[in-house]
């Protein structure tokens, strides 16, 4: 059989994409009531999300590589104008099938579209995120701590090293601290940085656990032959003065005028908890103004502090005696196969060795909408397993997967239940109670816990009512769900002016699953180019750096792949601001390598366009 010329080829190749621009054509004038809602700006992006959501339904690799052999565009690059890409494809086919031009039917333009795509989605990162730098294209958002209210040196510092928007966690604090973390920014940066402020959403998490015994476990530094590179250090003072937030262990003792007693240099020496010999060597008294003094002390060896210990003087005289310690969180050790029982009641649970587990959940709507047979996971997916029955005030849970050596399963963790919908508003009373003071000072409102259209309009409504219609709104994918239900979603924001998406990987890699997260973050990006709506890549960004001081190489690869964002949110940490320079030298640095991406067009599941459509 003889082979096809270049032109028999290009033939074949034209029908297949002219029945790719009927199909999108089609889906155009299917949705055009959904369409005709949205905003004037936004309609040709939406116009665009619609084509691409019904492209991207159809496999079409085997396209992608034939034309390639014909040196043409393999479509990997079409998200943010998909029309365009497909009429001026065709064209050229036309050109080398020797056919004459047969797309005057289509009275728009679609070639003088090409550039168009990705103009509109930087004017729309512009209005929504604020200029870009000059060495830079994604912006820097920060998450702030409360120690910015009080520290406006460390507000300073973070917009010097890069802060493009800083972010205020409306969980935390309280309207005047978040009065003066803004005042703080303004002071430091004027109007040159935004402020994002975050909707808590509903509180899913675990109850209280019975704390565990009085005892402080205090051990010096050693190296890894085991030698003591720095000893620990030691404070005793009056059990009514003891200041957790001072230097070293603090160990309060009963009689503060034994302390007054004490000497430089002076050798205390106790039975532990667990029996052995230790001792004390006194290095420092902190005499106070006013009050009892405080005894630093060194230790050597690894000791357990207990109530009623006694410190005995080397050279004679009475003892002194450790007070009441405060007890140690409580905790359940769960491993497989062993079961947890999610009740309810918030009575504190009491730890069983190898359970059954019974903790609190915050949330009462769980055991109303729960199902047996769905998934649950506890602590950012540490502990999962399966619900194995329902009763109005509890669920059973076997767990399917906790570690080699089981987890730790404390008070406060989050839950995470990816099969079940559960029945309750994403805007709660706190977040109703804060959108006063959204409304009046930030420049965006991060939307948590959002899953559907009507999530959206509520809060579109509440802020309308308001009196403010151009808060910048950014919807947190965080579930499943509103992962699932992006598309509508997206044309759902499209009412409103300035709009963006936040990649919540933290929630959303529990609930799809960690082996899933990159796909699932990829399929965002790319479907928000298509509707022309900018991204901010989120959670766990350069952690370790933010947190202990250094950067791991995973981090630093993740940092770098957060350039096909608009935006890169940083979390709170002690080396913050040393986070930060480091992030704006990577994005720099990857500025000249990377530009959103190239992909191949298998077809997608996440998203059916005409089971929507029969919804709708």
């Amino acid at each position: 059989m003889a082979t096809p010329t270049m032109s028999q080829q290009a033939a074949a190749l034209r029908v297949r994409v002219r029945k790719l621009i009927d199909g999108a054509t089609a889906a155009e004038e299917e949705f055009a009531p959904h369409l005709s809602a949205v905003r004037p700006e936004h309609r040709l992006s939406a116009v665009n999300l619609v084509h691409y959501v019904w492209l991207r339904g159809r496999d079409v690799r085997d396209l992608q590589a034939d034309l390639a052999e014909l040196g043409l565009s393999s479509l990997g690059r079409l998200e943010s104008r998909v029309m365009p890409t497909l009429e001026t494809l065709l064209r050229a086919l036309d050109l080398m099938a020797g056919v004459e031009e047969t797309t005057a039917e289509d009275d728009r333009s679609w070639a003088t579209d090409m550039p168009l795509g990705p103009a509109r989605l930087g004017r729309n990162a512009v209005e929504l995120l604020g200029s870009q730098t000059e060495d830079r294209a994604p912006r820097i958002m920060v998450t702030f701590p409360s120690e910015a209210a009080t520290d406006a040196g460390l507000v300073r510092r973070m917009v010097e090293a890069g802060m493009d928007i800083a972010r205020i966690n409306c969980a935390h604090d309280g309207p005047d601290e978040w009065a003066a973390m803004i005042g703080h920014l303004r002071t430091a940066a004027g109007g040159g940085c935004l402020v994002a402020m975050d909707l808590a959403g509903p509180k899913l998490r675990t109850g209280p656990i019975h704390s565990g015994a009085q005892v402080l476990k205090v051990r010096p530094h050693r190296d890894e032959s085991g030698h003591v590179v720095d000893p620990a250090t030691v404070v005793l003072a009056a059990a009514h003065v003891a200041d957790e937030s001072g230097p070293g262990h603090q160990v309060p003792v009963t009689d503060a005028a034994w302390l007054a007693e004490r000497e430089v240099g002076e050798v205390l020496r106790f039975t532990d908890g667990r029996g052995p010999k230790r001792k004390l060597l006194v290095t420092d008294i902190l005499a106070e103004d006013e009050g009892p003094a405080r005894v630093v002390a060194e230790l050597r060896r690894t000791a357990y502090f207990r109530p009623g210990l006694r410190l005995l003087p080397d050279g004679g005289g009475d003892a002194g005696t450790v007070a009441e310690l405060p007890a140690r969180a409580g905790f359940h050790v769960v491993r497989v196969r062993e079961q947890i029982v999610l009740t309810r009641s918030l009575e504190p649970g009491v730890p069983v060795p190898g359970g059954p587990h019974r903790i609190g959940c915050t949330l009462g709507q769980v055991f109303d909408d729960a199902a047996a047979g769905q998934r649950i996971s506890f602590d950012d997916g540490r502990i999962s397993g399966v619900i194995t029955a329902v009763f109005p005030d509890r669920l059973e849970i076997e767990v399917t997967s906790a570690g080699a050596d089981g987890v730790k399963l404390r008070p406060e963790k989050g839950i995470n239940l990816p099969d079940t919908h559960l029945g309750i508003p994403a805007l709660t009373d706190e977040d109703r109670a804060a959108l006063p003071f959204i409304v009046e000072h930030a420049d965006l409102v991060n939307y948590s816990f959002v899953r559907d259209e009507g999530d959206v309009a509520e809060l579109f409504d509440r802020v309308t009512a308001l009196g403010r219609d151009d808060l910048a709104v950014v919807l947190k994918i965080e579930t499943v769900e509103a992962f699932r239900n992006l598309p509508q979603l997206l044309l759902e924001a499209m009412r409103w002016r300035e709009v963006g998406v936040m990649i919540a990987r933290g929630d959303l890699a529990v609930e799809a699953g960690f082996e899933r997260l990159a796909e699932v973050q990829e399929e965002i990006l790319w479907l928000c180019e298509a509707a022309h709506i900018p991204v901010i890549w989120a959670t766990q960004v350069l952690e370790s750096l933010a947190k202990k001081g250094l950067a791991t190489r995973a981090e630093v690869t993740d940092a770098a792949m957060s350039m096909r964002a608009e935006c890169v949110m940083l979390n709170k940490g002690p080396h913050i601001v040393e986070a930060i320079r480091f992030l704006h030298d990577v994005l720099q640095r990857m500025q000249a390598h990377l530009s959103k991406k190239q992909t191949l067009l298998r077809r997608l599941r996440s998203w059916d366009l005409q089971a929507w459509g029969e919804q709708h």
